[in-house]
């Protein structure tokens, strides 16, 4: 077909509301080339509406087909760095624990050079390799350990409902969850852990470890040291 019966079988079709995309099919020329020999033809209310709620269709069904490829994506890349992590020894769990406190646990301060070991935090897996470390590789007996509960007023949970939920995290009896407190609520919060599941944060305290958070202290400016970034 000459290049001039292409350009009449376009604006046809035009002309009945098709879609650029629907016309490429048809008519054999690049999209430029159409944008151009139609771009005078002014379409009717109805055929606008039409090509408007077409587009809407496609663009939920690309959004649609790229979420489900992201999730895709996103899994086989996760489970690949999963198996990377063929098996940890004590030694990593010290090193795991150690970096773990450093980011998220209480640190000594010049106003505060008597902290003890102090660990906050919502994170299940956190909290677990957590009281892990302090067992494996600290020697500390559950029996040091106090355990607090920090929730905002907002979150109507009640107290055994809390000591329930901790005490399955953690596997610690619920005995040892004598301490509930409730937070006031701030006018503005950015806080993105919210709803229904959220059951607070759990604070780990060592008895008697003053000097032990020192000597983490110690461990994290070793692995400076060694890692050259003092």
């Amino acid at each position: 077909m000459s290049k001039p019966a292409l350009h009449e079988k376009a604006i046809l079709l035009r002309k009945k509301g098709l879609s650029y995309s629907e016309i490429k099919l048809r008519v054999p020329v690049s999209r430029s080339t159409i944008s151009l020999w139609l771009r005078d033809i002014v379409l009717t209310k109805n055929q606008k509406k039409r090509l408007y709620e077409k587009g809407v269709v496609s663009r939920a069904l690309g959004s649609k087909a790229l979420k489900e490829d992201r999730i895709k994506r996103t899994k086989e890349v996760v489970d690949k760095a999963c198996l990377e992590v063929a098996k940890l020894i004590k030694k990593d769990l010290w090193l795991i624990g150690t970096i773990l406190y450093w980011a998220e646990g209480h640190k000594q301060k010049e106003h505060n050079p008597s902290q003890r070991l102090v660990f906050s935090n919502s994170d299940q897996r956190m909290l677990r390799i957590y009281l892990r470390w302090l067992d494996e590789c600290l020697d500390i007996a559950v029996e040091r350990l106090t355990f607090d509960i920090y929730i905002h007023e907002t979150y109507k949970k009640t107290n055994t409902e809390l000591v329930d939920y901790w005490s399955d995290v953690t596997r610690i009896p619920k005995e040892k969850f004598k301490h509930i407190y409730i937070k006031k609520n701030k006018v503005r919060s950015y806080r993105k852990n919210r709803g229904k599941k959220y059951n607070g944060v759990l604070r780990i305290s060592v008895r008697k470890s003053v000097d032990l958070n020192r000597k983490v202290i110690g461990w994290t400016k070793g692995i400076c040291r060694q890692l050259k970034v003092v």
